[in-house]
């Protein structure tokens, strides 16, 4: 078997049966315990598995056992799924609120305040990026830039591309300058580029 396969193995056996120990998944699997350890430590790493509390933390412990806790793992929060993208569609769709009212919620500028413009740029991109934007900032011919690495609304964006008018009014909002995209992330590649006037 090899690495890939027994990674994925232990990834679907924990999406049927949810959280397990590494005993557990190495006998469904026909796996040396060993061996499974060292693919749930890498899949841990990877932020694909989440190891649970021990029991000295409240987690689970086996009636009588001694010794060290036993670790159980489960998938991670982003691995396991919701219903988040879908909720998020039904609500734009149905919502009457301007994307400008929507991105003084998303965003609170006042924290920003009356710094120099270098300044608020830095403490926007610190916001931004607390949001999972993957953001900086760069001096350009025409003015600074903000430009984001991901895009934190992918799973509806192409459904619902007024997010991008949103994002605009939110550095509008923040920098107290007109922001216009330049670029945009297309199916998860490229980088929405922000200019800044």
């Amino acid at each position: 078997m090899t690495v890939t396969t027994a990674r994925q193995k232990i990834l679907n056996q924990l999406t049927k049966l949810g959280p397990a120990s590494p005993r557990d998944l190495a006998r469904t699997l026909r796996l040396s315990e060993a061996t499974v350890r060292h693919h749930l430590r890498v899949l841990a790493s990877d932020g694909r598995v989440t190891p649970l509390p021990s029991p000295q933390q409240g987690g689970p412990r086996g009636v009588g056992e001694r010794g060290r806790p036993v670790k159980i793992y489960a998938l991670s929060p982003a691995l396991a799924g919701d219903n988040l993208p879908a909720l998020t569609s039904a609500l734009l769709a149905e919502s009457t609120v301007p994307m400008e009212t929507l991105a003084k919620h998303i965003l609170d500028a006042s924290a920003i305040g009356n710094q120099p413009l270098t300044r608020r740029l830095t403490l926007l991109v610190e916001k931004l990026n607390a949001k999972h934007y993957q953001a900086r900032w760069e001096a350009g011919a025409d003015g600074p830039r903000v430009i984001f690495g991901r895009c934190p609304y992918a799973a509806v964006i192409e459904a619902h591309p007024e997010l991008c008018r949103m994002d605009a009014s939110l550095l509008s909002n923040s920098l107290r300058m007109d922001a216009r995209q330049s670029a945009k992330i297309e199916k998860g590649r490229g980088m929405c580029v922000f200019g800044v006037r």
